[in-house]
């Protein structure tokens, strides 16, 4: 009997050969497997036949929103920077989207990165994707060379190693307290929808941090940033980092430093945290392509937090919602503002 993922993998596979064949997309985008256990990368099937290659299991991990605005561009006529844009239908796109993965696509629509009547959102409610990492110190980073997937279990085989670990233990953090797992958008379904899940502690890691003094915090945060190597491969897996030229990148003027002094490791990671603000899903793409292991996802995670306090709204929970940092409101809240006259200020 197959697997719940080795079913979708099937009907996955069946649902983009259709779309193919009939000319509804030009591409559907998938995963297919890597070279090296426990990795899956992004594929795009181009023709009928290469919709056999796609794959689902619980290492689909990097947010395949990331790369929907360059593939759509692709098939676009080209053109200069203040062209108007390309006329008539333009050819359309299939993917796979989870819950998170879905909401990013709200919001590359919202910020006009893409055209939703582009795309067709094949829907899957995620039942949380494995961290790799913690599957390597469940066995003490012994070698593995296969890893065979159960509902509820992984069987790690390696040169003197066999071992089964239950799923639940190794599921990616960001998985863990996530409350949306069904795709808020889709064009069709594959399986049933879950519905929001309800977890209390969704902030915990948050929470640890804030409860610390001032210097415990900056001593976790000046902690957790010291191995960055400044590869960048959190932004560039992020899929709301797309602007032109990123502020590390820009030299006129230089907003920070391209070595890894300290000070300027910790303003590329403030900043590209503030820069998700009010618009990051929690996708935990960034944390699973960092080489270091660096926990950045907990600073996106506490803007997120902010966020839903401040003004009751999750990113890309509704197209027709506004993103929460570009709209205004008359009860938003003016604690940011000084609205006190000083003694003996003249008015």
């Amino acid at each position: 009997m197959p697997t719940k993922n080795e079913s979708i993998t099937q009907e996955l596979r069946q649902k983009a050969r259709h779309l193919l064949e009939s000319g509804q997309v030009a591409a559907f985008l998938g995963y297919t497997s890597g070279s090296v256990p426990m990795v899956m990368k992004p594929f795009v099937a181009r023709k009928p036949e290469d919709a056999e290659r796609l794959e689902w299991n619980s290492f689909c991990v990097l947010n395949l929103a990331n790369y929907l605005p360059p593939l759509l561009r692709s098939f676009e006529p080209p053109r200069r920077p203040n062209d108007p844009p390309p006329e008539g239908p333009l050819p359309k796109v299939g993917v796979a989207a989870t819950g998170c993965w879905s909401r990013n696509m709200v919001v590359q629509v919202q910020e006009n990165q893409m055209e939703r009547e582009r795309v067709v959102i094949i829907g899957i409610s995620s039942r949380g994707m494995v961290d790799r990492k913690k599957v390597l110190n469940a066995v003490n980073h012994a070698e593995i060379t296969s890893v065979k997937e159960e509902d509820n279990s992984l069987l790690v085989k390696g040169p003197g190693l066999e071992e089964e670990i239950n799923r639940w233990d190794v599921i990616r953090d960001n998985c863990q307290t996530c409350v949306h797992p069904d795709p808020v958008i889709f064009d069709e379904m594959i399986g049933q929808l879950q519905g929001d899940r309800d977890i209390q502690d969704r902030f915990r890691q948050v929470e640890e941090i804030e409860n610390l003094s001032a210097q415990d915090r900056w001593q976790w945060f000046t902690s957790e940033i010291d191995s960055c190597i400044r590869c960048y491969a959190c932004r560039n897996a992020c899929p709301l980092c797309y602007c032109p030229t990123c502020f590390v990148d820009d030299s006129r003027p230089q907003w920070v430093g391209k070595s890894r002094e300290p000070v300027d490791t910790a303003i590329f990671h403030i900043l590209r945290a503030y820069h998700c603000a009010g618009r990051c899903t929690d996708c935990g793409s960034c944390e699973s392509a960092c080489p270091m292991g660096i926990r950045m996802r907990i600073l996106t995670k506490k803007l997120q937090k902010d966020v839903l306090d401040l003004y009751g709204t999750e990113a890309g929970m509704s197209i027709q919602q506004p993103l929460p940092l570009s709209t205004y409101k008359m009860d938003d809240p003016q604690d940011f503002v000084l609205t006190e006259s000083f003694k003996g200020e003249k008015k």
